[in-house]
């Protein structure tokens, strides 16, 4: 009588130990509001780092307590930001110094969450020799050592590509779309308004979140940062009109669109964008356009002198929970139900 031999245990190719993951959150001077408000909703305190700018004007980093060994999450939008003295290319060189001390400090991964990517507008040559400085950009992060990225609502969704990291691109299409549902007005006499034809899909979705139809504005650019207004393509007339861009920046754009809609015939118009550049006369615009209300989000702190008619809705707790996701590597697109590609 024979008996089969037992069978050869598997080769071990892999040990468990028994690691405690930790995660640490930092804050740069670009937004350090948004980032509070993210250690809030996470539960835990920003850890300490020195900042500095010296009279040379070099910025300086160094971590204040150990990060070997944790997952480093620098919140640090590439903005300026008049209260903490830093410009938009201070918060960008700060975030690379910061990411390098990180790497070598032994972090076990960093990831830069930087809501608003600085130069996402310059993803393409335009003229004759120019340079493409989002993807400069993104080759300076990767340089420095990041691991991943974190951001919301790129100005062309085609940036991702510039990377060889993840990207994990956010979008705060729901909540804005969520804060006009307090609106008494028939979803039937809704109506969202697309201010280029690049934008179509972004506000298509915006739309059959509220239940609303769709418009588009004939928009030309004769140079950078003027816009002129064509017509309206579609029926505003007797309607609420929401006006959906992912930016604000001198606010020219969206004065000529609101201009352009109410001319249409438009009872009420309103606006709504992610990131609140606000540069130049921004505040004048928005003051003098035909809008009753604007609603943008806290990815860029918002300059003394904003017009009241400005809402802000906070970006932080869906921030934090696509951190606390890539902390326990599970997945981030979950928190839109895979629908968080807008274009």
């Amino acid at each position: 009588m024979t008996t089969d031999a037992p069978a050869p245990a598997p080769p071990v190719t892999s040990m468990r130990l028994g690691y405690d993951k930790r995660l640490m959150l930092f804050a740069g001077r670009a937004n350090p509001a948004l980032a509070d408000a993210i250690a809030r909703e996470l539960g835990v305190e920003l850890g300490p780092v020195t900042l500095k700018t010296f009279s040379n004007d070099e910025v300086y980093c160094r971590f204040t307590d150990s990060i070997r060994g944790a997952d480093v999450f620098i919140v640090q939008p590439m903005c300026g930001n008049p209260v903490t003295g830093v410009n938009a290319n201070d918060a960008l060189l700060e975030l690379l110094v910061m990411i390098d001390a990180a790497v070598g400090a032994s972090a076990h991964r960093v990831i830069a969450v930087t809501p608003w990517y600085g130069y996402s507008r310059q993803d393409k040559k335009s003229a004759p020799r120019e340079p493409i400085s989002a993807r400069l950009v993104a080759r300076m992060l990767e340089s420095a050592g990041v691991d991943r990225v974190l951001t919301m609502d790129l100005h062309a969704g085609q940036l991702q590509g510039f990377f060889s990291r993840p990207v994990d691109h956010m979008t705060a299409l729901m909540m804005l779309a969520d804060h006009f549902g307090c609106l008494d007005d028939d979803p039937d006499d809704l109506v969202v308004v697309a201010p280029d034809a690049g934008r179509v899909k972004l506000n298509k979705q915006f739309a059959t979140r509220i239940g609303a139809g769709l418009a588009i504005l004939d928009k030309e650019r004769p140079r950078q940062q003027v816009a002129e207004i064509g017509h309206v393509i579609g029926d505003v007339r007797g309607r609420t009109a929401i006006i959906v861009d992912d930016i604000i920046d001198t606010a020219g754009t969206l004065r000529a669109a609101g201009e352009a809609v109410e001319r249409a015939g438009a009872k009420r118009v309103f606006a709504a964008a992610t990131h609140a550049v606000l540069s130049g006369k921004a505040h004048e615009n928005l003051a003098d356009a035909p809008l009753e209300r604007i609603v943008v989000t806290d990815t860029i702190p918002l300059r003394p002198g904003v017009p009241a008619n400005v809402d802000v809705v906070s970006t932080a707790p869906l921030l934090a929970d696509s951190i606390r996701r890539i902390f326990t590597d599970d997945s981030v697109s979950e928190v839109f139900g895979g629908h968080n590609h807008l274009f």
